[in-house]
């Protein structure tokens, strides 16, 4: 019965056209347009019946870094910043907050190198694969770099439930550099005290190895070995060499180095101090301490009074050079005017060079590694720091001074010049600081 009632409806809805079509031109037509027309208000905001809507946080910049930011310090490349925050008190520290999908040990190993690559002295760092916190100094301006890995909460669909929150701490310069480090008189004063003082107890400037404070040319430099010639004027330039004794009493003024002229034992140990604090002088940790007059002296022909006795005291202090401090009894002299031999001058700078224990050695060992032909002269106290200079590669002081032999003569005297040499760099094949980038830092 429901088709019976279509006639009607078509007749109806004829009517009602053909109202609205005589009344196109009337207010009551223009009334009905108007509302079946689409709202002009969704041109404008597109949100109203769920269209799609433009992320608030999408309008805002990105955060970016301080304009004076630091181009030595590397920033991660696979890492979103999100905040930065300086202080107000014009000094112009500042800490920055980055998130990365990596995992923490990639950051961390990334670091790990480039604060190494960029000439950051690494104070602290994490453990291999681990996270943590690196410390660093250059300058004495400071960088404190956290990598920590963070859960996500409400993760969305193919989100990683965890990210890696990254935050690099920045102090243009340290404290040290606005103050002037005093002594602690409770361990500079204690004859007992063996070093090193740490960081809070930095004694003066004033105390530290000063033979020469300016830089040096010489005019027989030229008589050296030609491959030796740059560690030489390096050193020169850094201010960390002595003219011979027989120049330095001279009543006339001289400015002949005499490299091929034998180094004594004293004037060894007196490179050693001043060559390694200066190359370490932003680090007090590295640094050997000088004795003062009043420590009683470990060998008997080493006074107090004697001038290199700071120099040597301290290396016997610091456990570097063989005396009754370290446990040997039969070194009761020094020997200070002696030729420093071969074996002598691995056994007292390699300690520098590792930072660590010397590895255990035997003849066969150095024999295997070397291949020295010799080496059954060498002292046995002097076979450890032979095999772990072997270790250091490229840094090697015996690859570095003597070149390729098979012949190592450990108890031939050392030149001036191939002392030199072997002070010119401090440090591992990885890590470790040359004279030429010393000055650079001094410059």
């Amino acid at each position: 019965m429901l088709h019976c009632k279509y006639p009607g409806v078509l007749l109806s809805f004829t009517v009602l056209l053909s109202t609205l079509t005589a009344c196109a031109n009337t207010p009551f037509a223009k009334n009905i347009e108007q509302s079946l027309q689409a709202d002009s208000r969704l041109k404008e905001n597109p949100a109203i019946f769920g269209a799609k809507q433009v992320n608030d946080t999408q309008k805002q910049p990105k955060k970016s870094l301080p304009a004076d930011f630091p181009q030595d310090i590397p920033i991660y490349p696979n890492a979103e910043l999100q905040s930065v925050t300086q202080t107000n008190d014009n000094t112009g520290k500042f800490s920055a907050r980055w998130l990365s999908s990596n995992p923490s040990n990639f950051i961390v190993d990334f670091y790990r190198k480039e604060l190494r690559s960029n000439q950051w002295e690494v104070t602290q760092q994490p453990e291999d694969g681990q996270q943590g916190e690196f410390t660093a100094q250059r300058n004495n301006s400071e960088v404190k770099i956290s990598v920590e890995p963070k859960t996500v909460a409400n993760t969305q669909p193919n989100q990683p439930q965890t990210t890696t929150e990254l935050i690099i701490e920045y102090s243009p310069s340290t404290s040290t550099s606005q103050t002037t480090p005093t002594a602690n008189p409770a361990i500079t004063n204690n004859p007992d005290f063996i070093g090193p003082i740490q960081p809070g107890d930095t004694i003066s400037q004033s105390e530290l190895p000063q033979t020469v404070i300016e830089s040096q040319q010489f005019d027989d430099l030229n008589k050296a070995p030609q491959e030796l010639q740059p560690y030489i004027q390096d050193l020169a330039a850094l201010g960390v060499l002595s003219l011979p004794v027989n120049a330095a009493k001279s009543n006339t003024t001289t400015n002949e180095f005499q490299p091929n002229t034998n180094i004594t034992r004293r004037q060894y140990a007196r490179w050693l101090v001043t060559a390694n604090n200066a190359m370490y002088s932003n680090s007090p940790s590295k640094q050997i301490r000088l004795a003062n007059g009043g420590n009683k002296s470990t060998f008997s022909d080493v006074s107090t009074t004697d001038p290199d006795f700071a120099a040597i005291q301290g290396l016997a202090e610091a456990g570097l050079i063989p005396s009754a401090l370290s446990g040997d009894s039969t070194q009761v002299l020094f020997r200070p005017d002696a030729p420093l031999t071969r074996e002598q001058l691995l056994l007292w700078k390699v300690p520098l060079d590792s930072r660590q224990g010397l590895p255990n050695a035997s003849l066969d060992a150095v024999k295997e590694t070397w291949g020295f032909q010799d080496a059954a002269k060498i002292d046995p106290k002097a076979l450890r720091a032979v095999l772990a200079d072997y270790q250091n590669g490229e840094q090697s002081n015996i690859r570095r001074v003597f070149g390729y032999t098979t012949l190592f003569q450990p108890k031939k005297a050392v030149s001036r010049a191939e002392a030199a040499a072997a002070l010119w760099y401090f440090g591992s094949e990885n890590e470790g600081v040359s004279a030429k980038e010393a000055l650079k830092l001094k410059q």
